[in-house]
């Protein structure tokens, strides 16, 4: 069922945890060398220097890969390689590694993904430390040793810890902060879990309310009493204390198709939700020391598995249900306009500029302007099969597009002469 599914990547998440070198002040805690959406997870990456229009045709395509099989994951970039997965048509999950310049250069059998529904990879690759992390949609995660492609160790985070499966698989992009990895199994008991990330060992777990996970991605927040880590279950979201997971508060938001697959969005103690199925979008501000939430407002749009991002004083994402491009004031909650010009698909921002990759299979670049709808450019995507879902990433000057079985890299930064 369509409106149910995704995520992904969470994509993207579902699939995504999709992505720049993390630069943290000394005072905050670190986090993974590439990162689901950007730095913070925000889907803003810290590019200059990029085209504010593409020729006609679209930009320049450098260099495409096809074979990568299904799957909606974004790539993941370090030490000058790409890494993504894929499906096999015998349901094994792989991992792919090229160099800068598209050439492959190594293909690793990992496991079993998931081949019951929008089969193929949900999570991108996680990358701290000289490690690999990947989870499959059956909840298997999966650390590789960087240089080797060895295997350090594995977790089921279902069966190891009495979590329960989604209908569409799990696709969640781990977050890693410190010597922690956070999962949420959405298990009665072990809702919410930090696993030690070099061993795998169980660090703490916490029951928060006992809902299932909802296919979304968790978020650091820092600046109050304790580090926050939060994310979405199937009926609320809930804050939890990062060193030690007790649960620090919660706020009802439930969705008909119980699909919560975007990673939330926080800004000057502030967090952004929006999610499919009627729920529409909210804001929830944070108290002075972080243990408690309040409802700021409430907004149509209802965003399924695309992800949003701020630029200025909005909120711009696309709706599902209501099928449009939205602009939102942060501060009110008030929608400056909604446009059926562009259909669903995931947001990123970069240079002041941002990038709509719609499901129709069209990637637009848009001016943000707080007044009317701006496409400046778009081109459509000329490889790949299946559904147009993995969030795009910028790197270097460089915009990777996932679909299905192809990954294609498109040149979006003047050339040096």
């Amino acid at each position: 069922m369509y409106k149910s599914f995704f995520i992904i990547a969470v994509f993207l998440p579902f699939i995504l945890l999709s992505c720049q070198q993390q630069k943290t002040p000394e005072n905050q805690p670190t986090m993974q060398d590439w990162q689901w959406r950007g730095e913070h997870r925000d889907g803003i990456y810290n590019e200059t220097g990029l085209l504010k229009e593409w020729p006609a045709d679209g930009p320049e395509l450098l260099w495409s890969y096809e074979g990568l099989g299904d799957g909606h994951t974004s790539v993941a970039i370090s030490n000058e390689k790409i890494y993504v997965t894929g499906m096999r048509e015998d349901s094994l999950l792989l991992l792919y590694v090229f160099d800068m310049a598209g050439n492959k250069l190594a293909e690793k059998e990992i496991g079993k993904e998931w081949n019951k529904n929008w089969n193929g990879t949900r999570s991108s690759v996680c990358i701290n430390d000289g490690k690999l992390y990947i989870f499959s949609a059956l909840g298997e995660l999966y650390c590789l040793d960087e240089a080797t492609l060895n295997t350090v160790w594995t977790k089921n985070i279902l069966t190891d810890f009495d979590g329960r499966n989604l209908e569409f698989g799990m696709a969640e992009n781990p977050l890693i902060v410190g010597d922690k990895i956070f999962m949420t199994p959405g298990g009665i008991v072990n809702n919410m879990i930090a696993l030690n990330k070099n061993t795998g060992e169980l660090i703490w777990t916490s029951p928060g309310l006992g809902a299932t996970s909802a296919y979304c991605s968790p978020q650091l927040i820092t600046g109050y009493d304790v580090p926050i880590i939060v994310t979405n279950f199937l009926t609320h979201i809930i804050g939890f204390n990062a060193d030690t997971g007790e649960m620090l508060w919660s706020y009802p938001q439930e969705s008909k198709y119980g699909v919560h697959p975007n990673t939330l969005l926080y800004d000057d103690g502030k967090i952004f939700s929006s999610v499919c199925g009627g729920a529409g979008a909210m804001l929830l501000r944070l108290s002075d020391d972080g243990r408690s939430v309040e409802l700021a407002w409430k907004n149509e749009m209802d965003n399924e598995k695309g992800g949003y991002v701020k630029v200025g004083d909005c909120v711009y994402g696309t709706g599902d249900d209501n099928r449009a491009f939205f602009c939102i004031d942060w501060q009110t909650g008030e929608t400056k306009y909604r446009e059926r010009e562009i259909a669903p698909g995931p947001v990123i921002a970069a240079d002041g500029m941002i990038y709509c990759y719609d499901e129709p299979g069209k990637v637009y670049l848009i001016a943000p302007n707080p007044e009317r709808l701006e496409v400046v450019s778009s081109f459509d995507v000329p490889l790949g099969t299946n559904q147009h879902w993995a969030h795009p990433v910028i790197y270097d000057g460089v915009l990777y597009i996932r679909h299905g079985d192809a990954l294609m890299a498109y040149q979006i930064k003047n050339k040096e002469k």
